[in-house]
């Protein structure tokens, strides 16, 4: 089942929560008389106000945290497969991706990740958090070579792991155009001093 990244909070101004409060407030002034309606309003939109901010806070808060944690290396290797997966997610999402989804999971053919990258390219991504001691093999470019471009559409296609790819891995991926970021390269993209597999 897929699994939308978190978007960024949407402007106070832009939440429904305000029209209605405003619809409240003066249905409250017509029954009521205009000082005491006039009170609950303030009060009402007030702490709705203060609440919404709090979370705002809050939201933009976590974003700072995952923006710091992304950069560190060690921290990708310690996630499990899915967690790793949205990690990768979130680095799309920082680098200016769109509509990102995690779909990995079974019957996932290949795809962990699917985004839009900044210029308008469908990417597709499979995530693989192996060890120090498992390489990428030949088998598993193949398994997704058959599928990131015929089931998934895409145009920038991507294997991104905390290993390295063996030798016949690495020849698969250069011949069919799949972009693989190992270990050195992930930490690079993580830290913003190598390239997004996308560019």
């Amino acid at each position: 089942m897929s699994t939308p990244a978190r978007r960024a909070p949407q402007a106070i101004a832009r939440r429904p929560g305000c029209a209605v409060l405003a619809v409240i407030g003066v249905l409250v002034l017509l029954i009521n008389n205009f000082p005491a309606g006039a009170v609950l309003l303030l009060v009402i939109t007030g702490v709705y106000l203060v609440v919404d901010q709090h979370k705002a806070k809050q939201a933009a808060e976590l974003h700072h945290i995952r923006s710091l944690q992304s950069t560190e290396i060690a921290r990708y290797h310690a996630m499990n497969p899915r967690e790793f997966e949205h990690a990768i997610a979130f680095l799309c999402e920082r680098d200016g991706c769109l509509d990102i989804r995690v779909v990995g999971g079974a019957g996932d053919l290949g795809a962990d990740v699917i985004a839009t990258a900044p210029d308008g390219r469908r990417i597709v991504i499979q995530c693989k958090r192996y060890g120090p001691t498992t390489k990428v093999g030949s088998p598993d470019l193949q398994r997704f070579g058959g599928t990131c471009y015929s089931v998934h559409g895409a145009q920038v296609a991507a294997v991104v792991t905390t290993s390295v790819f063996t030798k016949p891995a690495f020849n698969y991926g250069v011949q069919h155009g799949i972009r693989m970021v190992d270990n050195g390269a992930l930490a690079g993209w993580a830290t913003r001093t190598g390239p997004a597999p996308w560019m």
